[in-house]
């Protein structure tokens, strides 16, 4: 995930010595904040002499025309305008560079994102837009699952209290990029900031549930009624490698991967369905607490003496109520 610099949270230090600083610790971006101020576009002009590294212009205005010609002049490498203040009739000109993107506040659903669909990604305001050092609002981890599952082929970038812990959790999520400001600037140092958002172990206040995906129906089987057929649909449908088991009061019974079709297909290879599917069934599977921490997550898959790429979410009832997987933040971190 890259990480950019919100170039204004830093109140104490002229720009150019912002700048540098961040240069020195090879940030990805430079991220700007344009709350309907044309006078940005000075402070670019002397940024592009001092480093080349892309500008991420953030811009809140109520009259995105006049921002046109500014954009032509002085290009900009990621170009986001905010949804809540454009007028209805918004139209971005073909002729301008940079990668689009759409920033919303938490409150503003996803959906809006079809208006642009010509547009690379969506930025979502975790925190009160323009404001520094807001905290997250947990209610965007959803929101980004969503997003990825609505949008596959767009991006999604997060900007408003990406901390430590934050920084992980969206990494795991698919995130492409976060937006960091306050954090950077009032750690000991933009090093140690950064060091740390891009650390893959982090000390954390949310739960699993907090961030979990949800267990939708494609993924899972009721041992009622259970058949080889309902197995591999739901193996197939969810996309996950497995299948949750529960009964039809949600209660968790295990889970079935490809690895266990494969082996009772081959253990009953002369008569497949004169078998017991129930075989199938891994009943003591790694799991973890829907009110575990990120840091308890992470010391229980350290503890297992196989790789986990994916970990059922169990609730204190037992029951089956979502799941984690680190696809992403595999993905992520090569």
């Amino acid at each position: 995930m890259k990480i950019s610099a919100s170039i204004y949270s830093d109140k104490k230090r002229p720009l150019k010595a912002v700048i540098e600083d961040l240069v020195a610790h090879n940030v990805n971006l430079l991220h700007v904040d344009c709350n309907d101020d044309l006078s940005v576009f000075d402070d670019i002009k002397e940024i592009r002499t001092w480093c080349d590294l892309p500008i991420d212009l953030h811009i809140i205005t109520e009259e995105p025309e006049k921002y046109f010609d500014k954009l032509r002049e002085v290009p900009v490498e990621y170009l986001t305008f905010q949804y809540e203040q454009l007028p209805a009739d918004f139209s971005l000109p073909l002729d301008i560079a940079g990668e689009k993107g759409l920033a919303i506040t938490t409150p503003t659903p996803i959906y809006v994102f079809n208006e642009f669909a010509d547009f690379d990604f969506l930025l979502v305001m975790a925190t009160v837009p323009g404001q520094s050092g807001g905290v997250f609002d947990p209610v965007n981890f959803q929101k980004v699952r969503d997003f990825k599952k609505l949008y596959p082929r767009k991006a999604i970038h997060v900007d408003g209290g990406v901390n430590a812990e934050v920084s992980f959790i969206l990494r795991n999520l698919g995130v492409r990029s976060s937006v960091s400001g306050s954090y950077l600037f009032k750690s000991a140092s933009v090093g140690e900031a950064l060091m740390n958002l891009t650390n893959r172990e982090h000390v954390s206040s949310f739960c699993v549930k907090d961030f979990m995906e949800m267990l939708h129906e494609d993924i899972f089987v009721y041992i009622e009624g259970l058949n080889l057929e309902k197995i591999l649909n739901a193996i197939e449908l969810g996309n996950k490698g497995l299948a949750i088991v529960k009964n039809i009061d949600g209660h968790f019974l295990g889970i079935i991967t490809n690895a266990d079709v494969r082996r009772f297909l081959l253990a009953n290879i002369t008569d497949v369905y004169a078998a017991e599917v129930s075989d199938m069934i891994n009943k003591t599977p790694v799991v973890i607490p829907e009110t575990a921490t990120v840091e308890e997550m992470l010391n229980h898959v350290k503890e297992q003496a196989f790789p986990i790429s994916y970990l059922p979410v169990i609730s204190q009832e037992n029951k089956a109520v979502g799941m984690i997987t680190f696809v992403n933040l595999i993905k992520g971190e090569l």
